[in-house]
């Protein structure tokens, strides 16, 4: 039989032309084709997954890429991926230190909010290889659409960069104190303490002591670090779940405050030390809260009875037991005059003196204070008191010798003001000085003595006299016809410091007058 060659150069033809029609479609239908490089971990099976050829990332899923994404720290991808899984996995960093020598290992996290995370890591021909397994996500994954992710991814991005933008530092840590997490604000004291050309590394150094503060009790801390100022913060830490939360807020501005409040009161405690008079400041519920030395020498009080705070009405009896109130008639008055005495101190009234059966005399003045607080002024005024008696007392007997002199005198000040006059005076000139002290310039009185005598011209002259001031000029003499007919000789001279002396004697007395007038009549 004869082979056709025409038959089978045909078939082979069609052959060929199938197969490569056939390549063609696998190559064009193919999902797992792509242009381009494609990745060892571009399969089916996805997950978190990272390759690592020493402290290098070679190569990563899309999802350990946006997981190493999503860390806080700033710096090379083993760093960031160290700082997550040293915060899940206790044991990660000494058993991650044995893998040259085990080849491989896996580990479980300690998270009691669900699920714990799976970790395994294998060490192939001089690569690391470490996948990260959430039983919990792979559940859950193929159940949620694409709207509730994008929802909670937003959420996430949101609560992250509230986070991230707070003033204050954050961080988390476990029960003994290691640190899990930290947001930017710790990052950056963290930064600004480190010494110059050194990096961050994990685990992050700590900025304040292990043991901050119990949980819910704030606690103040300062942070001095080299080529700082130095900062104060409060503390609050909170608990979750196993670990504990802290936040620190700053709080230079009140500690400033605190201490310019505490050196100023220091400053008031130390004026009150020097002070002479008493001081007791009460509260709004009238306890004692503060008192000086001197309140303990003129109450006579012990300083431990002062220091147990003794209520107002327990201070004032303990001071009228020693007798250093005045003693009232009975004890239900002494009682309502300390209820006045409250009432009319907490309205800002009250003001008394005091004279006690020693001798003494108190002033006693009762302010109010801000937040009803009520301050008691206790004043020996004793000496005082003694003093102006003492004048009083030689104003009184000067003012005598002056009523016993005949001669009726007038002192005027240096603005002209009659500052003092005898009973001759008064008698003389018929008026009562006290009664018009304030309008007794001597222009005044000088019009007033021209209107009790006859016309003349030395009024006149004794006006500009006085209105000379001048110290050394010769006193000036006169004489002045009464109404009622009797002569006076008058004698205004000056007085050291300017003031002026006016000097009246009668010359002729009524009954002079009326035994010549008699005796004329009889010759008559």
């Amino acid at each position: 039989m004869a082979f056709d060659w025409a038959l089978a150069f045909m078939m082979l033809v069609v052959s060929t032309l199938a197969a490569a029609g056939g390549l063609f479609a696998v190559a064009v239908f193919d999902p797992q084709s792509g242009r381009g490089q494609r990745s060892i971990f571009a399969d089916k099976s996805g997950g978190t997954r990272f390759l690592f050829d020493g402290e290098t990332l070679v190569d990563a899923t899309p999802a350990a890429r946006a997981l190493i994404a999503q860390s806080p720290l700033r710096g090379p991808p083993w760093l960031r991926l160290r700082s997550y899984l040293g915060a899940r996995f206790p044991d990660f960093e000494d058993r991650f230190t044995k893998l040259a020598e085990e080849g491989a290992l896996a580990l479980s996290s300690c998270d009691s909010n669900g699920a714990p995370i799976l970790l395994r890591a294998e060490l192939s021909g001089g690569l690391t290889r470490i996948s990260l397994e959430d039983p919990e996500q792979q559940a859950t994954l193929p159940i949620q659409d694409s709207l509730t992710r994008k929802a909670t991814e937003d959420e996430l991005a949101q609560l992250r960069n509230t986070l991230a933008l707070a003033p204050m530092p954050v961080w988390r840590e476990t029960t003994q104190g290691k640190l899990l997490w930290a947001n930017a604000a710790y990052l950056h004291r963290v930064a600004d303490g480190l010494p110059p050309g050194q990096d961050l590394s994990w685990p992050l150094p700590r900025l304040f002591e292990q043991d901050v503060a119990a949980v819910g009790t704030p606690l103040r801390h300062r942070l001095v670090q080299q080529g700082q100022q130095e900062k104060w913060f409060e503390l609050h830490p909170y608990q979750d779940g196993a670990d504990r939360l802290i936040f620190a807020f700053p709080v230079d501005t009140l500690v400033q405050a605190e201490a310019s409040l505490r050196d100023f009161t220091q400053t008031l405690v130390k004026t009150f030390a020097h002070l002479p008079i008493g001081l007791a400041i009460f509260d709004r519920q009238r306890q004692l809260v503060l008192f000086n030395p001197a309140l303990l020498d003129l109450s006579g009080l012990q300083p431990d009875f002062l220091s147990m705070r003794p209520t107002l009405f327990a201070f004032l009896d303990a001071m009228r037991e020693r007798d250093m109130i005045p003693e009232p008639k009975d004890y239900r008055t002494w009682r309502r005059q300390m209820v006045a005495l409250e009432e009319a101190a907490s309205s800002g009234l009250f003001e008394e003196t005091w004279s006690l059966p020693s001798g003494l005399t108190y002033k006693v003045v009762g302010r109010p204070h801000p937040n009803g607080a009520l301050a008691l002024l206790i004043e020996d005024i004793s000496t005082e008191i003694s003093r102006i008696r003492r004048y009083r007392a030689d104003l009184e007997l000067s003012q005598a010798v002056v009523d016993s002199v005949d001669q009726a005198l007038a002192v005027f000040s240096p603005a002209s003001v009659l500052v003092m006059a005898n009973a001759a005076y008064c008698r003389l000139w018929g008026h009562d000085p006290a009664s018009t002290l304030s309008e007794g310039s001597f222009a005044v009185l000088c019009a007033h003595w021209q209107r009790q005598s006859a016309p003349g011209t030395f009024w006149a002259e004794a006006e500009e006299f006085v209105a000379a001031h001048e110290r050394d000029a010769t006193a000036l003499n006169g004489e002045a016809r009464l109404l009622d007919g009797r002569l006076v000789e008058c004698h205004i001279s000056a007085l050291p410091g300017g003031a002026t002396l006016a000097r009246f004697e009668v010359v002729t007395r009524v009954e002079d007058m009326q035994s010549a007038l008699s005796t004329g009549r009889l010759r008559a």
